[in-house]
């Protein structure tokens, strides 16, 4: 829905330069889908490496290797390459691109346990294609950075209007059927936030502390 969003926000000139979003919108597909658009950067926490290299913080995770996509060849830190560089689907029909090291290298390597912990003693890689790969990676190199916990604090308030909506106005609970009654009830949602918010503010009610834990 992301693109359906940005073609909506941009027919009312609306369409801004960086859209924060929660993690289940930060995807390859999604990033690179918004670069080639070209005006909206996708800003939010990418999902966690799920290698038990990155989630430890030890051994040797993807970044660790080296790519040569134009030879498409992989080197590992311990300066060998890959044998095989095989394009695959996984079972949701994504494109992937599998990569083996070669088990009489692994096997005798000094770091094999930092490594690996195949029971075939080789290493083996899984990534995403060139281009959403290196979109990914773009994405999780960023939220290590300064700038970036600024810019997504914006998301606090986002989260905080849509739990209102949902826990004080019931939000998900649609009271017609159908997709051209919906946005109705949406309207009277929205406009009823914005009288009990105002009412709040002229009454001076203390607004409620942000929690200290960070997406």
């Amino acid at each position: 829905m992301v693109l359906t969003v940005h073609q909506a926000l941009n027919a009312k000139d609306l369409l801004p330069t960086v859209h924060v979003v929660d993690s289940g919108y930060i995807e390859s597909e999604q990033l690179v889908a918004t670069e080639h658009e070209g005006r909206v950067e996708l800003y939010g926490p990418p999902r966690v490496d799920p290698q038990w290299q990155a989630r430890a913080s030890k051994g040797f995770d993807t970044p660790n290797f080296t790519i040569d996509w134009e030879r498409q060849q992989v080197m590992c830190p311990g300066g060998h390459c890959s044998r095989t560089w095989r394009p695959i689907s996984d079972r949701y029909g994504n494109q992937l691109i599998s990569m083996k090291f070669a088990t009489s290298e692994c096997r005798p390597c000094p770091h094999r346990e930092e490594c690996t912990r195949s029971t075939a003693a080789r290493r083996m890689l899984t990534i995403r294609p060139r281009e959403h790969f290196q979109a990914l990676q773009h994405a999780r190199e960023r939220q290590t950075m300064d700038a970036y916990a600024t810019e997504y604090a914006r998301r606090a308030g986002v989260e905080g209007t849509l739990s209102q909506a949902v826990r004080a106005f019931g939000l998900r609970r649609a009271r017609y059927i159908g997709r051209v009654k919906t946005p109705l009830p949406h309207i009277l949602t929205a406009t009823a936030i914005t009288f009990v918010r105002v009412s709040s503010w002229l009454a001076e009610l203390p607004r409620g502390k942000r929690s200290a834990k960070r997406a």
